[in-house]
């Protein structure tokens, strides 16, 4: 009698780690809330794609008033994201945001201060000299800053990759495509077509740049300032 294969798995656990984009709630007026997110977008509706969000309340914690999550969903589901969980906030609200369906996130590691600057090392010295004369000579020594790190990229980015280079700069040495996205904390180069998006200095560092050998994105972003397909951009 033959013996039967073993059946296969329905299903298999494993980890892995997302980078989503997280929604820092000022203010639980969400009239005020729904006019700013229509101000800031108006010129970028497709800046999220059905995009995972995170909704931060760290800066509602201490606030002892309700958030009605039951209109909040809608409002950020108008804008193409997508709410999957809650963080920083009061017991009161995140059990109000598992009661919507919303799971509850660990908080983030707080974001990276502003650049390193040299630190300066007071250093001081005994010598002696004639006569047993001691006298002190302040030594000042410069310790140079780390080097900024870099991520690099050899292969395609197809619709629907992300590659987010954290506190780094990124090297992309294929294409970008169409719907694919990149993003880092300092500089972007891209040596090949960039199609997609790309977002550079994704916390606020104005410096950082986006370096392309030919530009033809979807949209491009430098601290927070979006210019769009749609938007031409300056000459120079």
């Amino acid at each position: 009698m033959p013996i039967a294969p073993p059946a296969k798995a329905a299903f298999d656990l494993k980890s892995t780690a997302w980078t989503l984009t997280a929604l820092r709630l000022q203010t639980a007026d969400l009239a005020a809330l729904a006019t700013a997110l229509d101000e800031r977008f108006a010129d970028t509706p497709g800046l999220f794609d059905q995009d995972p969000v995170v909704v931060d309340l760290s800066p509602l914690r201490e606030a002892d008033e309700a958030i009605d999550f039951a209109a909040l969903l809608p409002l950020l589901r108008r804008h193409q994201m997508v709410p999957v969980a809650v963080q920083g906030g009061s017991p009161a609200h995140t059990a109000a945001a598992r009661a919507a369906g919303l799971a509850e996130a660990l908080d983030a590691a707080p974001a990276s201060g502003p650049a390193a600057v040299p630190t300066v090392h007071h250093e001081v010295r005994t010598v002696e000299v004639i006569r047993d004369v001691v006298r002190e000579v302040e030594v000042v020594r410069e310790v140079p800053a780390a080097a900024v790190p870099t991520m690099v990229v050899d292969k395609p980015l197809r619709s629907g990759q992300r590659v987010y280079a954290r506190n780094a700069d990124l090297v992309v040495l294929a294409a970008v495509s169409f719907g694919a996205e990149v993003i880092a904390d300092g500089h972007i180069h891209v040596y090949a077509p960039l199609r997609g998006r790309a977002i550079a200095g994704a916390r606020g560092n104005t410096a950082a740049r986006i370096f392309t050998t030919c530009l033809e994105p979807q949209l491009v972003s430098i601290a927070g300032i979006y210019r769009t397909a749609e938007t031409e951009l300056p000459a120079a």
